[in-house]
């Protein structure tokens, strides 16, 4: 089927439709005889889904997808750069390959890379696009993480791994954070190994995963949250571990247009962050996902100048702005009940977004009872004040 997709009529084709329906396109497949269709929909499919996800696979006319779950499931190009920056050296090997899209930017950065697939047409497929990419330096292998990892001759500088899910484990969870043995390959299983093959190991894992149960199972010497314009995307384990040495942890929100400052800290410092409390003063600060995720909630405070609003409301304030600060800030206007005439006297459209922190009331909640509707350039913040009461702050993004 390669071959056939690398057809001249059939990459012509694909260009004509690239912005099409993909699923009309499969209802007039017979208007189209000498054309396999339906794989050609599910490549323009691809292509679509990759043209924000991955610019250089679809800038690429000769590069093929694989099924969308392993599109759905590789790293964004953005996130495999910023991992690009974490390791170098002569060889790393890749033992979760998949697409392939982490080995391809860690390859920048290493004499050779090797990429373990199981799944052999995948490792086919990512074997063809990395000659499609320029990628010389990378080594493609179909096989199973355990078996290579025990058959490898001699140490390498680095290994990666990209561990998933069992299904039977996201069946069960209901998005709720999920722990290492929840994972393939056996990653804890593996550690003895890995430790004996490599001189260091990164680990990619959801975000969904326990991030202080997994520093501890792993002995980790590092991680980092990694967001994508305030979306949590992964998170890095560096091992090993160095003796008497507290693991760090990092925090960064990366952007398409410029890399975020990182929020470097460790468990103790943020135990040891003296916060002060606050009514709302002029400005009301929103920490990125990233630092949220990472569990920084006392020390942001110290490092930026800034009160707590409430020990389990996880939003700063502050009279004189902090331009520096690694999130969303906004002027506030008001504070008022919760209040459907109060509220709407500061809405003349009648629109805002809403957020609730440490609110008994959900957003859908809020909406019903004061008929506000989303939009607009008002932002509610329903919170839990020093004083424990319920309010809501009324503000403006400062941009």
């Amino acid at each position: 089927m390669r071959q056939v997709l690398l057809r001249p009529d059939v990459q012509r084709f694909i260009r004509e439709h690239l912005d099409d329906d993909v699923s009309r396109l499969v209802l007039r497949a017979d208007q189209y005889p000498g054309l396999p269709v339906v794989e050609i929909a599910r490549q323009i499919g691809a292509r679509q889904k990759a043209k924000t996800k991955l610019p250089l696979w679809y800038a690429n006319e000769r590069v093929i997808f694989p099924p969308v779950l392993s599109l759905e499931q590789s790293s964004s190009q953005l996130t495999a750069t910023y991992k690009a920056r974490l390791a170098e050296g002569d060889t790393l090997v890749d033992l979760t390959g998949g697409m392939g899209v982490d080995a391809f930017f860690l390859a920048r950065h290493f004499r050779q890379v090797i990429h373990v697939e199981r799944d052999a047409e995948l490792s086919a497929l990512a074997a063809h696009n990395f000659r499609e990419l320029g990628a010389d330096n990378i080594t493609c292998i179909h096989g199973e993480a355990e078996t290579y990892l025990a058959r490898m001759p001699g140490k390498v500088d680095w290994i990666y791994l990209d561990p998933a899910r069992r299904m039977e484990s996201r069946s069960t969870s209901n998005g709720r954070v999920f722990r290492l043995e929840d994972c393939e390959p056996d990653v804890l299983g593996l550690l003895p190994g890995l430790q004996e093959k490599a001189e260091r190991v990164l680990l990619k894992t959801s975000p969904m995963l326990d991030i202080d149960l997994a520093l501890h199972q792993l002995n980790a010497r590092a991680a980092t949250v990694l967001a994508v314009e305030n979306e949590c995307k992964e998170v890095l384990y560096l091992l090993p571990n160095q003796p008497d040495r507290e693991a760090t942890l990092t925090a960064v929100d990366w952007s398409t247009t410029s890399g975020g400052e990182p929020f470097v800290f460790t468990r103790r410092e943020e135990k040891d962050a003296q916060v002060t409390f606050s009514e709302p003063l002029a400005f009301l600060y929103e920490p990125n996902a990233a630092l949220l995720k990472a569990g920084a909630f006392r020390l942001v405070a110290t490092r930026y100048g800034l009160h707590k609003l409430h020990p389990h409301t996880h939003l700063y304030t502050s009279e004189a702005r902090r331009a520096d600060f690694p999130g969303r800030t906004f002027a506030i206007q008001t504070v008022s009940k919760l209040n459907k005439k109060a509220l709407l006297a500061h809405l003349p459209a009648g629109k805002a977004h809403v957020a609730v922190r440490n609110f008994p009331l959900s957003v859908a909640d809020i909406r019903r009872q004061t008929g506000i509707r989303e939009g607009g350039d008002v932002y509610l913040f329903a919170v839990t004040d020093h004083r424990d009461r319920k309010v809501v702050l009324v503000g403006r993004k400062v941009q």
